[in-house]
């Protein structure tokens, strides 16, 4: 994998399904090999953008561009060795093993001049010990747990050596526990072999702890970026969320620590002070 930093930008970017705009005239840089949370409320355009990003989705007008090449112009078998993406809740065909699925990777490096060769098996079998799964190898893929299955398709991802991964809610129905090993995964990704991450999450304690950079939406528009001390703020949460929040430093990593407010605590509290 190459270790040059890639240029991943949008710009003028209109984004809709049929007639229905979702994104309208967004800019967007990528900070090269970091980590990028974009967090937002549903339906204010996180996926549709990451969809855009990884040509998954043509835009209305704008365009992404790679290196100065617009995606659309980028042959698919080589944006598929500079580009990976691991949708929402990914189905593996019934059957197919780990060991298979992480196999397929390596697609994108295939051709009909070049086959399967050392390179590719060692690639296959280092995904599989960075992410854990290597004792895995041979079950299948739906019949492990949400959390290994998770590590497969990351596995997969890691083997198709992009320089960019981009994922999508890769912590979606996964209990605490596990979705703080896919995080640590997804930074070791980053930290170990410099690749540029870019995720849609939820949780905006999470991306404070595991972002570089954070971007924030709102009604398909970028309302703030940076570093999340300087996004993640109260008033910034009050105007993406409509939630009312106190923001202290979370004592274990020093990044913003979001605390909900509700009217029934505030009620609580108001009689405690009576």
């Amino acid at each position: 994998m190459s270790t040059i930093h890639p240029d991943l930008r949008a710009s003028g970017l209109h984004l809709a399904y049929d007639d229905r705009l979702v994104v309208a005239d967004l800019d967007l840089v990528v900070p090269p090999g970091r980590v990028t949370a974009i967090v937002g409320a549903n339906a204010c355009g996180k996926s549709t953008l990451l969809r855009a990003l990884a040509r998954l989705l043509t835009p209305r007008q704008g365009a992404v561009r790679l290196d100065g090449r617009a995606l659309h112009s980028i042959p698919t078998r080589e944006l598929a060795r500079r580009l990976g993406i691991l949708p929402q809740s990914p189905v593996a065909p019934e059957g197919l093993t780990v060991i298979d699925l992480v196999t397929r990777g390596r697609s994108p490096h295939q051709t009909w001049w070049r086959q399967w060769s050392a390179a590719d098996e060692q690639a296959v079998h280092g995904a599989l010990a960075a992410t854990g799964m290597a004792d895995l190898a041979g079950r299948a893929v739906d019949e492990l747990s949400g959390g290994q299955r998770q590590r497969a398709w990351i596995a997969m991802a890691v083997a198709q050596e992009t320089p960019v991964l981009l994922l999508d809610e890769p912590t979606t129905f996964l209990d605490l526990a596990h979705q703080i090993d896919v995080l640590d995964l997804i930074t070791d990704l980053n930290r170990r072999e410099n690749r540029t991450i870019v995720m849609v999450l939820h949780d905006l304690n999470q991306a404070c702890r595991y972002a570089d950079h954070v971007i924030a939406m709102k009604s398909g528009r970028i309302v703030a970026e940076g570093a999340p001390a300087d996004v993640i703020t109260a008033e910034t949460v009050q105007d993406i969320f409509d939630l009312r929040c106190q923001v202290t430093t979370d004592p274990v990593s020093g990044t913003p620590l979001i605390i909900p407010m509700s009217r029934h605590h505030d009620t609580a509290r108001a009689k405690a002070a009576h």
